[in-house]
């Protein structure tokens, strides 16, 4: 892979005056008919008082069958680690959660609401999330800063009746465990024998650790680097990390069985793989350490806008596979490709729980979709145009939710394809209406197809 010679395209500047024009990424259309002003008599009041009574009469779950909760989904932040701007603060993140409810619901048919709120403090935020339960049927965290996202995750996941995901947290893992199952089937290496460096340990890396090593992989063959150098049990802050940030000091005493100290360069040193997921490059991972791993490594510089190392430099240095979080480059490890398909799945069964069962069986699906149209080195997960990859992925999730009894509902396998693909295909066809009745207007300085 060379430095590709690529026309410049100033996306700031397009994006502020795409977002100035159209003010807004979503809106609210009915999706009842209205003939006439009367029948509000059906949708307000008097009628409404029935649905009213059914659920306070005969349980709260009927409101997943009787409102749009079974589809609805909060994208809540604090704004204090957004997309790689750090802490900007709930309103300037607002574009970015605005975004996600985009993507929800072109790639997964979810009614998704940007909900950002003035609330560091995780225990207020959690109590702010409790709140709002009542409106929702999931809850996706976005951009919180770590190590407060672990604790806040965790315990939502515990006072909750509704599915809760960190997107940072669980989205990437899921991807980048898709990615790297595929791509160790390339190289012809094993999970449960690859020995894997870590660069970074914050939110991305702390989950991914975790679900690798749910799906097989020997967490004491992996060494993981932070900005302090290599996690081990004798590192002069391990009691500080106990205290401070327990995920961390969970990870330094679980890896690493072999003692290795230093930084990046020995973490590297007779690796098969390095995730890294830490700060944008270039010049972050060298080329000089690529050449100190195993034979066919496999890199994943994750990092935005720029990865840890640039994919043409890993390439020279002896990477067989490269992946980073670029649609400019090949195998991209992109969060689309699970949030909005894990959510279709949860929403339709109307799940109470997102489980690691549930999470695994995402990854999986993903990677096994890939390797059906065909994995090669420039190809070890597929591309977000491709819907019905969202689609066998929300089954999977859904049957395991059906499988795991955490379901409110029972449906087949045909049932579930039908409803899901419905879902997933309809925003597709709205938005076809929408373009060709001028509903949505085309502004310059919009690309061109």
């Amino acid at each position: 892979m060379s430095n590709p010679s690529q026309k410049k395209i100033d996306w700031y500047n397009i994006s502020n005056k795409l977002h100035l024009k159209y003010q807004g990424k979503i809106e609210i259309v009915p999706k009842v008919p209205v003939l006439k002003l009367k029948d509000f008599a059906i949708w307000y009041t008097p009628g409404v008082a029935g649905p009213c009574r059914k659920i306070y009469n005969e349980g709260k779950d009927l409101s997943f069958e009787y409102t749009l909760r079974w589809n609805y989904a909060a994208v809540i932040s604090d704004g204090t680690r957004v997309l790689g701007l750090g802490n900007i603060g709930p309103e300037a993140g607002l574009p970015v959660m605005e975004g996600k409810a985009l993507l929800f619901k072109y790639l997964g048919g979810v009614d998704a609401i940007p909900l950002v709120i003035n609330a560091h403090d995780p225990d207020k935020f959690i109590e702010v999330v409790k709140i709002l339960e009542p409106s929702f049927g999931a809850i996706n965290l976005e951009d919180i800063s770590s190590p407060k996202c672990f604790y806040i995750l965790e315990k939502l996941n515990e006072i909750l009746e509704i599915p809760v995901w960190h997107d940072d947290q669980q989205g990437t893992a899921l991807v980048t465990l898709a990615g790297l199952l595929n791509a160790l089937k390339i190289v012809g290496k094993k999970l449960d024998q690859a020995k894997i460096a870590f660069v970074g340990a914050g939110a991305a890396n702390t989950a991914t650790i975790k679900y690798i090593t749910l799906a097989g992989a020997d967490p004491k063959k992996m060494v993981v680097v932070d900005s302090k150098g290599i996690l081990h049990p004798n590192r002069p802050d391990i009691e500080e990390l106990k205290v401070k940030n327990p995920w961390k000091y969970k990870i330094a005493m679980t890896t690493n069985a072999e003692g290795v100290t230093g930084g990046m360069p020995e973490a590297l040193k007779g690796a098969d793989v390095v995730i890294a997921a830490s700060r944008p490059g270039p010049g972050i991972i060298k080329k000089e350490w690529i050449k100190l791993m195993n034979d066919d490594p496999i890199v994943f510089a994750m990092a935005n806008p720029v990865p840890e190392i640039w994919p043409w430099e890993a390439k020279e240095a002896g990477a067989r596979i490269v992946a980073t979080g670029r649609s400019d480059f090949p195998n991209q490890i992109n969060n689309s490709l699970g949030f909005p398909a894990v959510f279709r799945g949860i929403l339709t069964v109307r799940s109470r729980k997102m489980t690691d069962s549930m999470f695994l069986a995402a990854a999986y699906a993903i990677a096994a979709y890939a390797e059906k149209k065909g994995i090669h080195e420039e190809y070890i997960v597929p591309a977000m145009d491709d819907p019905e990859m969202f689609v066998e992925e929300a089954i999977a999730v859904a049957e395991k939710a059906m499988e795991e009894g955490v379901a409110r509902r029972k449906l087949s396998r045909s049932e579930l394809e039908a409803e899901i693909r419905e879902l997933i295909y309809r925003p597709k066809k709205y938005m076809d209406i929408a373009l060709k009745n001028d509903l949505i207007k085309i502004y310059p300085p919009y690309p061109e197809k």
